[in-house]
């Protein structure tokens, strides 16, 4: 198993995405990137404390390539928004790749590479090494399954699934 850090925006966006791709064993979501331990939510929320809503990703790369997972966090989000994914403003929302080791960081760059082509305009996704890691509540988890209709999960959530679902159709959970 593979293991990808990654912020798009609101953590329960990417995890509501990723839960649809075969080969993804678990998604976990949490704050990285920032300083002081253990944060709540409402700490992350103010921006105080410089941590990113985050996911943690763990795949089967015989099933799914890095490179697959990381061209899906770069279609769920736009990478050209500084610190903010549409409403949802502050460092907290950032786009961001957190990276283990060196040669994670290249297949980072890789893929802003990659993304570069796509998007129009700067890409401001920044690679950060992989700080401490800190599980966010267990309410947040799989937050879009236990609440698919609370509006955020619909105005936000429902398109990057489906972009998800338009361009990576292969790669679905059956």
């Amino acid at each position: 198993m593979q293991e990808i850090v990654l912020a798009g925006g609101c953590f329960w966006c990417l995890d509501a995405a990723y839960r649809v791709v075969d080969g993804v064993q678990e998604v976990v979501s949490g704050y990285t990137g920032g300083r002081g331990a253990h944060p709540s939510y409402e700490q992350v929320c103010t921006g105080a404390t410089g941590h990113a809503e985050a996911v943690k990703v763990v795949y089967d790369e015989e099933r799914l390539p890095t490179d697959v997972v990381l061209d899906m966090f770069f279609t769920m989000h736009d990478p050209r928004q500084l610190n903010r994914q549409g409403n949802d403003v502050g460092t907290q929302y950032r786009s961001a790749m957190f990276y283990r080791d060196e040669a994670e960081k290249t297949v980072f760059e890789a893929a802003i590479a990659r993304a570069a082509d796509w998007w129009p305009g700067e890409i401001v996704t920044t690679l950060e090494p992989l700080g401490a890691w800190y599980d966010a509540e267990e309410y947040h988890q799989d937050f879009f399954a236990k609440n698919p209709t609370q509006g955020y999960c619909l105005a936000v959530a429902v398109p990057k699934v489906n972009k998800i679902r338009a361009g990576f159709a292969s790669y679905l959970k059956g």
